[in-house]
């Protein structure tokens, strides 16, 4: 159907079909909710680091490491759901209801005995991991007790987070938004009093922290539910669903684990590169976790954005227009590096008042806002590499981003970040840069494989 034909006046945004109507106006009316969802997470991230930023650089470094840690399980959970946001969107741009409403229960039932797993893991072996860093005493007790705490309410996040971008896959990112909206308030207003022991609440510290993102998931993970087997979205789940269909299952893990490997090595590629800071100094390691708390603000509205071109890839495919689909991609492309560029030139000039916010010790803004600023020059190629992944991923073609994302973390940033503190005067900022360096390998790369097109061929 040509791109300028009018959509619908009267087609609710809940179950508009995607795959038809101007691409642009599609692009922009999926992804807004995604972006919004994103930044209100990071947020949210930012709100629990300004309280503990209150504890002193001990606290900030101990949660920024235990975050490290946290990241590269939810980067493994992140994996899977790309297994079913790619069926589940392609079945529902090929109209089959039925069948995406059967992979979302079936992806709900991997959520839970993987949660189950993950939970159980992370609160045994918080201690260990924590102890690979050599940090002191105080830094590594914050991380643990952080740790544990967020470990103990995974199943909740990993049946939120499931459920979520199951939602989002079917074409409806409005309800989702409402949802997080709400979560993100309750943990926002939370967080303080159980940090700092505020009104009635007692002290908990890092403690404090966690928990309050626990209960926001618990309530977050109950709204998702009742959304999809109560029918409020356009899925609908039955009973029937939930009948166990290892096919299913295989034909998820099929597509995910190949994203769980390129999630999985990339947070583990943080954790390697958080060790190599560490010899640096407490200091260092704080400015680092800070940081990458500014990188999330920028980063994640923009995967949320290429999430959104995702989906209309997913879809377009499944209604049998490439071309479609492929052009949905370089827009989403070229509006999301306009909004970048805009965010470098702002961090270049606001560097230090972007770190003041989390703490008023000057050595530590003094390092934090060099660290962000070279961050700065990563964010100018940042929609290339958020965007086509996303993309690329959605199609079910996720064997060639996991290749990419290995040679950008193993052959270039992390060599890179060995070698430049070693034989340059860099130090430290050394290692910065060669997260910049990697970012551009992976920006080159993505932008050489979606040219060839061989994603739209991908089945699932």
């Amino acid at each position: 159907m040509p791109d300028t034909e009018k959509p619908d006046r009267n087609e609710s945004l809940f179950n508009k079909n995607w795959t038809q109507g101007p691409i642009v106006s599609n692009l922009l009316l999926l992804s807004w909710p995604m972006v919004l969802m994103e930044t209100l997470f990071v947020v949210s991230q930012v709100a629990d680091m300004v309280w503990v930023g209150r504890l002193g650089p001990a606290a900030i470094a101990g949660v920024g490491i235990a975050n490290i840690v946290v990241m590269l399980v939810m980067a493994m959970d992140i994996g899977l759901i790309f297994g079913v946001r790619a069926m589940v969107a392609r079945y529902v741009g090929a109209g089959d209801i039925p069948e995406a409403n059967h992979i979302a229960a079936q992806a709900l039932i991997l959520s839970v005995t993987w949660g189950a797993l993950m939970m159980t893991i992370g609160i045994l072996l918080a201690k260990p991991v924590m102890s690979l860093f050599g940090l002191e005493a105080d830094v590594m007790a914050d991380g643990i007790a952080y740790m544990r705490v967020m470990f103990a309410g995974w199943i909740a996040l990993d049946v939120l987070v499931m459920g979520l971008y199951i939602i989002q896959s079917a074409g409806d990112t409005i309800r989702p938004l409402y949802i997080e909206a709400l979560l993100r308030v309750i943990h926002v207003t939370l967080c303080p009093f159980l940090v700092l022991g505020l009104w009635i609440f007692p002290q908990m510290g890092v403690t404090g922290a966690a928990l309050s993102n626990i209960i926001s998931q618990v309530l977050g993970m109950i709204l998702v539910l009742w959304l999809l087997l109560g029918g409020k979205t356009r899925l609908h789940l039955t009973r029937q669903d939930f009948r166990l269909d290892l096919d299913i299952i295989w034909r998820i893990l099929k597509i995910g684990v190949p994203a769980l490997v390129m999630h999985l090595q990339r947070s583990f590629g943080n954790f390697v590169l958080t060790w190599l800071i560490a010899p640096f100094g407490t200091i260092a390691i704080a400015a680092h976790s800070l940081a990458t708390r500014v990188e999330m603000f920028i980063m994640l509205p923009g995967m949320g954005f290429g999430m959104g071109a995702g989906v209309l890839v997913g879809q377009n495919l499944g209604a049998r227009q490439p071309e479609r689909a492929e052009k949905s991609a370089w827009m989403a492309v070229g509006i999301l590096e306009a909004v970048m560029v805009v965010c470098s030139g702002a961090i270049l000039l606001w560097a230090e008042s972007i770190i003041g916010i989390f703490t008023t010790d000057p050595e530590l803004i003094g390092i934090g806002s060099t660290f962000i600023r070279i961050a700065a020059a990563a964010f100018t190629i940042i929609g290339f590499i958020s965007v086509l992944q996303s993309c690329i991923a959605s199609a079910g073609d996720t064997i060639p981003n996991m290749i990419i994302a290995i040679i950008m973390l193993w052959v270039v940033q992390l060599p890179l970040a060995f070698i430049l503190p070693k034989v340059t005067d860099l130090g430290v900022l050394g290692i910065r840069w060669a997260i910049v360096g990697g970012m551009l390998a992976g920006a080159i790369a993505y932008i050489a494989y979606f040219r060839l097109g061989r994603w739209k061929l991908k089945k699932v």
